[in-house]
């Protein structure tokens, strides 16, 4: 593929990716509450959503997978249901300083679930690569195609998620005082609940 014709994929993914929504805000909010590894594996879970949703389109079933709609709508509000467990837990936690918070496995892996799922179960996401793929590719996509692409989705949530997430640390840094950190804690989980509501409503 033309470099050109990557770039223009990656600026539009780009715009799609850092717009503000449900992923971004989760990924903020679960990194000042548990830490940079918890805003990772969510963030590594949409990318992962997002790729799966790429090779559908290169087999030609994207349009299929916008008709699944009792599959997608379980994956979807089975992942707000966590979103809305996780944001009650945060908000009923007791303050932890940083640097003695520590984010178990299971959790770095139900995160990283939770973000396939909600990608999986977003309806908008097979319309994109609907509406755009055949923009950027003019013709039927090829293997080497869906790889170039598949990098420039990596790269450019690389940029996205890294982003929030550095953002996020350093804030999270800075709190020393448990009220803060309750504070803190409460404002995230009332995130991640208003981040479910979205996702459900979707």
């Amino acid at each position: 593929m033309p470099f050109v014709t990557l770039l223009a994929f990656a600026a539009a993914f780009f715009v799609f990716a850092a717009s503000p929504g449900p992923d971004n805000v989760t990924i903020v909010a679960r990194t000042l509450a548990q830490g940079p590894a918890a805003g990772l594996a969510y963030g590594a879970g949409t990318v992962a959503g997002i790729l799966i949703f790429l090779v559908l389109a290169a087999f030609g079933l994207s349009l299929l997978a916008s008709e699944m709609g009792l599959a997608m709508s379980l994956l979807r509000y089975g992942g707000a249901a966590y979103l809305v467990y996780m944001g009650v837990k945060l908000w009923t936690a007791a303050p932890v300083p940083p640097g003695a918070a520590v984010t178990r496995r299971q959790g770095l892996g139900a995160g990283f679930l939770t973000g396939i799922a909600l990608n999986l179960g977003n309806p908008k996401m097979p319309l994109f690569y609907v509406a755009l793929l055949p923009n950027v590719v003019h013709a039927e996509l090829t293997t080497r195609t869906v790889a170039e692409l598949a990098l420039v989705i990596v790269l450019v949530e690389i940029v996205v998620v890294g982003g929030h997430v550095l953002a996020a640390h350093r804030a999270r840094r800075a709190l020393s005082d448990p009220k803060t950190i309750r504070r803190v804690n409460r404002m995230a989980g009332a995130t991640l609940i208003g981040g479910a509501a979205i996702v459900a409503a979707r």
